[in-house]
């Protein structure tokens, strides 16, 4: 029974690695010598192989996320550098952490305070990005996440921060939770607007944090604004001017003298009827204080452009090694098969009727629906505690067979 076992699993390997996949959640190892492929944060790491050679920026730190495959690392992906106002993606994704938006609602309101537009002329002196505001105006949620995203309004993210927890040290100190929380060992955030050049991270730090905030709607609706209109400051543009050119969706820009210039870009790869999503980053793009954002913005689209032809129309993600378990439930192993290697039972074939119990295997489908529970117990029949011999003998007085494996239904990403 030993043996038979061990050549049905080993046929169901072999179909897992020719039959077609759908998105995973996982990331894979080594793709190309251009760039190393590696897991994401508290996943596994199904191989994989049909991810092309990536040319990636010449300058500055690079790196991707892409559905299904993981962190592809470019060069300097693990190198702390500051990322100017990419921070603001943190301070977004934070705010909707804990005052999370529905699909169409605008959420609470916010007052700006006495002494926050008292700062905005001091601030505009100092070149700061920033939009108007004046004491006792009253912005949504919305409105203002807007003004935080798509204009890069340093004000906006310290009132988010005031208004969220108190102050912006207190919110910092939520950011870099969170960074935690999402495996971005090499994070962190000193202010919510990353102004600050100590505010640091890495590529690859980034493009795992693009992947969860575009599974944030609210978040992703606003990074694929173009314009918004916003009290006081009116209409706002995005000064991602990337948005809608090779299925590009948003993230966020970023510039100072300290970081260069610097882009995160969520983008769409559509081959064969399935959608991928591409988080790609590349940081410290030189040029002067005119030339950086477009040169990062250049840069990113080319990356975007590389990796579109890396995946290629053929490239799909590999599955998970837990999928076998699925595998085996619908070959009908989990149940006699195991059962019997484990207590030494070697009946073969399906189990006999008894007056007891109707046969059962596990992944059997009744009228075209799956059985996902064993057949009532007879009467006066008591079930015996899972994992005791009367309990995994096929045929025994309450015999409780494992259930299968269902597969589970897995989320979008983001990324």
């Amino acid at each position: 029974m030993l043996a038979v076992l061990a050549c049905l699993a080993g046929l169901a390997v072999a179909e897992l690695k020719t039959s077609p996949s759908g998105t995973a959640a996982s990331s894979g190892p080594a793709a190309s010598p251009s760039g190393t492929v590696t897991p994401g944060a508290g996943t596994a790491a199904p191989r994989q192989e049909r991810l092309a050679a990536v040319s990636w920026p010449a300058d500055g730190v690079s790196a991707a996320d892409i559905g299904g495959f993981g962190v592809v690392a470019g060069p300097g992906a693990t190198r702390p550098v500051p990322i100017a106002s990419v921070a603001k993606v943190m301070t977004a994704y934070v705010v909707l952490h804990d005052h999370p938006l529905p699909a169409n609602g605008s959420g609470p309101d916010i007052a700006v305070q006495p002494a926050e537009a008292a700062a905005y002329p001091a601030q505009a002196r100092d070149g700061d990005s920033l939009v108007p505001v004046v004491a006792g105006e009253r912005l949504t949620e919305r409105q203002a996440l807007e003004a935080l995203l798509l204009p890069s309004a340093d004000n906006m993210a310290w009132i988010l921060a005031r208004w969220d927890a108190g102050s912006q040290a207190a919110f910092a100190a939520r950011m870099n939770a969170a960074a935690r929380r999402l495996g971005m060992t090499g994070t962190r955030y000193t202010d919510p607007s990353g102004l600050d050049p100590s505010t640091t991270s890495t590529a690859a730090d980034q493009v795992r944090l693009g992947m969860a905030a575009m599974r944030v709607p609210a978040l992703a609706a606003i990074a694929a604004k173009s314009t918004a209109v916003v009290p006081v400051a009116g209409v706002v543009r995005n000064y991602n001017t990337l948005l809608g050119q090779d299925g590009i969706a948003g993230l966020k820009t970023g510039s100072t003298q300290a970081a260069g210039g610097c882009v995160l870009i969520a983008a769409w790869h559509q081959a064969g009827g399935h959608k991928t999503l591409i988080v790609a980053a590349t940081f410290g793009q030189p040029g002067t204080a005119q030339t950086i954002l477009p040169n990062a913005l250049q840069a990113g689209h080319n990356l975007v452009l590389a990796l579109d032809r890396a995946l290629g129309p053929g490239a799909r993600p590999a599955r998970k090694a837990g999928d076998l378990h699925v595998l085996l439930s619908r070959l009908d192993l989990r149940g006699a098969v195991l059962a019997g290697v484990r207590h030494g039972h070697r009946r073969s074939g399906p189990v006999p009727a008894t007056r007891h119990r109707r046969p059962y295997q596990a992944g059997r489908t009744r009228g075209g629906r799956l059985l996902t529970r064993p057949p009532p117990l007879g009467r006066g029949e008591k079930p015996a505690p899972f994992g005791s011999r009367r309990s995994m003998t096929p045929n025994g007085p309450g015999f409780r067979p494992p259930q299968p494996v269902m597969p589970r239904r897995c989320g979008t990403g983001a990324r």
